[in-house]
């Protein structure tokens, strides 16, 4: 494959006043400036939503300019078939600038599925199987009697992305807790409790992609995509809105798909650094730890228990608290993983989840815990800019920016002028906080 990121946007997951549709356009608005784009450049979209509204009417607002927009629906997996989408129009010469967009806005409680969608007879439903979390539960609990795993890892796991969630300002969930209390939280579907799920969500994400090739002329980093794969189920696999099971188990369609994946991008699970693994609830997590590869069954324990899975670890995993912190707006979800992975791989953030500031790249995360920290409002701290990355940064903190050449500022060094803080980086403003505090 030989397509790249170029550009990323987000809107924050969790629950707002405005519509599905408002928050995927703030995300492709950012993708774009991200990437020093405008609607005018794209040659093609795709973009996916549940609940949200239907993503080819962006161009309402994106603009009425004929470009070709597909509109995508794959469960879980929609934000993930827009972005195959978009790359096959690129490795397919039909265009040289593409984006992947995903919004959704669910409400509150389980999704409500019909089992004649799914081509289930009504008995299912009426079991309540079609409430995925008994599904989720009866699947689990099999794993871990035949792996002999100890049900506490499932605690481990969540406590590990609540925490990594209250460092990401974009999550929905931001509050800490303990494995005591996630352990020992109202069961809802044994072996889980209540902190063990995500929830539906609202939110927004667009990526911008070009050749690889082109990306290379750029004066910004980008980040080579190296494979998309899809699988659907084999005879024998255990999985959602499965009415039966074969007498003999067989592999799931993750463990295809990420085998496919890894020999398309000519790499193995040990070249891996970081990674975002599907966490509908604690126990998708531990098992794709395992039909990714990154271990073999039944010894998720030695990963989990050794902090390799932690910022910082071996196998940093989701690294912005997955869909546990954030919650999951269906067509958003899959492009906020991929977001994540090209935040970390550019150098944004190093293992303790602080701006490599020696690359100039500075992160929004950074910056919006450094304003909440000293109680400054966004609107107060002007970031100077000389790249296309530092102005977004400054945008998707809230904060005011300008560009300027580079080597001529119109400021020397950090100033605190009247109502304003003007700073020509993250690290410049925090030193002159903390002068002053």
């Amino acid at each position: 494959m030989s397509v790249s990121i170029i550009g990323v946007g987000l809107h924050p997951f969790g629950r707002f006043p405005i519509s599905g549709r408002e928050m995927g356009l703030i995300a492709a608005r950012n993708a774009l400036a991200d990437a020093g784009l405008t609607w005018d450049d794209v040659d093609f979209a795709a973009g996916g939503s549940r609940d949200g509204g239907h993503a080819d009417a962006l161009v309402s607002e994106l603009g009425l300019k004929g470009t070709p927009f597909m509109s995508v629906y794959n469960g879980c997996a929609t934000g993930g078939s827009a972005l195959l989408a978009a790359t096959y129009a690129i490795e397919s010469g039909h265009a040289d600038i593409a984006m992947a967009i995903g919004f959704d806005k669910h409400d509150r409680g389980a999704f409500a599925s019909s089992a004649a969608e799914y081509g289930l007879q009504d008995w299912y439903a009426e079991a309540g199987m079609m409430v995925t979390t008994q599904f989720f539960a009866l699947k689990l609990q099999r794993y871990l009697h035949d792996h002999d795993l100890d049900p506490r890892l499932l605690s481990e796991l969540i406590a590990k992305s609540l925490r990594n969630g209250a460092l990401n300002p974009n999550a929905w969930r931001r509050n800490p807790l303990s494995v005591d209390e996630i352990a020992e939280g109202t069961m809802v579907n044994d072996p889980l409790t209540k902190y063990m799920f995500c929830s539906p969500s609202e939110g927004g994400a667009a990526i911008v992609l070009t050749s690889t090739e082109k990306a290379k002329q750029l004066p910004y980093p980008s980040v080579e995509l190296r494979s998309v794969e899809f699988r659907t189920r084999k005879f024998g696999t255990f999985e959602v809105f499965s009415p039966w099971l074969a007498e003999d188990i067989t592999q799931g369609a993750t463990v295809h798909a990420a085998k496919a994946a890894f020999e398309s991008a000519g790499i193995g699970p040990e070249d891996i650094d970081v990674a975002q693994l599907q966490d509908t609830e604690a126990g998708a997590e531990l098992m794709h730890l395992a039909e990714c590869g990154f271990c073999e069954h039944g010894e998720q324990g030695d990963l989990i228990m050794s902090g390799a899975l932690e910022i910082g670890g071996k196998l940093p995993v989701n690294t912005d608290g997955g869909c546990i912190a954030n919650g999951e707006p269906i067509g958003a979800s899959g492009l906020r993983q991929v977001i994540e992975c090209a935040v970390q791989l550019q150098g944004l953030f190093d293992a303790s989840r602080t701006a490599d500031e020696t690359a100039g790249k500075p992160h929004p995360r950074m910056l919006q815990e450094l304003m909440r920290e000293f109680g400054l409002e966004p609107q107060r701290v002007l970031m100077v800019g000389d790249t296309t990355h530092d102005l977004q940064m400054a945008r998707n903190a809230g904060c005011a920016s300008v560009a300027v050449s580079y080597g001529a500022h119109p400021v020397d060094g950090f100033a605190a002028c009247g109502p304003l803080y003007v700073a020509h980086s993250v690290a410049q403003l925090r030193d002159w906080l903390l002068a002053h505090a």
